[in-house]
């Protein structure tokens, strides 16, 4: 099995002119946590939408090599497709159904339910349904399962939104600054939930919380301008005279 679930390979993408992202190369190790991490316009949020196909790079590919499968070429195919293939995102703001409880979300993000209707129609396995328990215990969540998702602190709502991502069994999940919002016994949580599931998938985090970062990360890509300014472990990386210069420097957080 190949050591990378992920190589991006010379990404540029160009906005009428203007280059959100130059020539980024960065491979992801197989069951790691691996942060992008830079200032504001960096480009981190334009490379999660390269690699989920929501935006097509000007020149570069993204190679993806599941498990199980042959290496897949992430360029130009479908979002949905990506995600049933193995790649999963979740974004900053949570998006749960509120009206709905905490394992009627999960049945909802199983694989292989098509939406709401398939799920009214068809009843979860027992499998599914234990699949559900175990990753709601991951989290913390197996006491709310009958709460409705909308009653639930912010932290929770993420934790949620992180089970129902861990219980499609996606090999990659994506995750857009999930410590948002958070005090720092729900941030330092979080960080515990992705260490323990990173045994079974690789997390791929953009984060501004260098706490956090500190906490759980196994490799740190620094982005600059578009560019890749350095990459590494964060101890190495935040003692670089470079980094703290152009974004611990410049407004970002220490």
């Amino acid at each position: 099995m190949k050591e990378n679930v992920l190589e991006i390979k010379n990404i540029s993408v160009c906005f009428d002119g203007f280059y959100a992202l130059t020539d980024v190369t960065a491979n992801v190790k197989r069951n790691s946590i691996h942060f992008f991490l830079g200032p504001n316009g960096a480009g981190k949020t334009t490379l999660l939408d390269i690699i989920c196909a929501k935006t097509k790079p000007t020149k570069g590919n993204v190679l993806y090599y599941p498990k199980e499968d042959k290496e897949m070429r992430l360029t130009g195919m479908k979002e949905y497709k990506i995600v049933q293939a193995g790649v999963g995102r979740k974004f900053q703001v949570p998006s749960v159904f509120v009206n709905l409880t905490v394992e009627e979300n999960m049945i909802l993000s199983l694989k292989g339910h098509k939406g709401i209707f398939d799920s009214i129609f068809r009843k979860p396995t027992k499998e599914e349904i234990d699949s559900i328990h175990e990753v709601l215990e991951k989290v913390g969540l197996l006491e709310d399962i009958n709460t409705r998702a909308g009653a639930l602190a912010h932290g929770k709502k993420q934790w949620l939104e992180i089970a129902m991502q861990i219980v499609q069994k996606l090999e990659i999940i994506m995750l857009d600054e999930p410590a948002a919002g958070m005090g720092k016994p729900e941030t330092f949580r979080t960080g515990e939930i992705l260490k323990q599931i990173k045994k079974d998938c690789t997390i791929i985090v953009i984060e501004h919380d260098m706490d956090f970062v500190k906490q759980i990360a196994d490799k740190v890509t620094v982005l600059h301008e578009g560019k890749v300014l350095m990459e590494g472990d964060i101890n190495t990386v935040l003692a670089d005279k470079t980094v703290q210069s152009v974004y611990l420097g410049r407004g970002g957080e220490s």
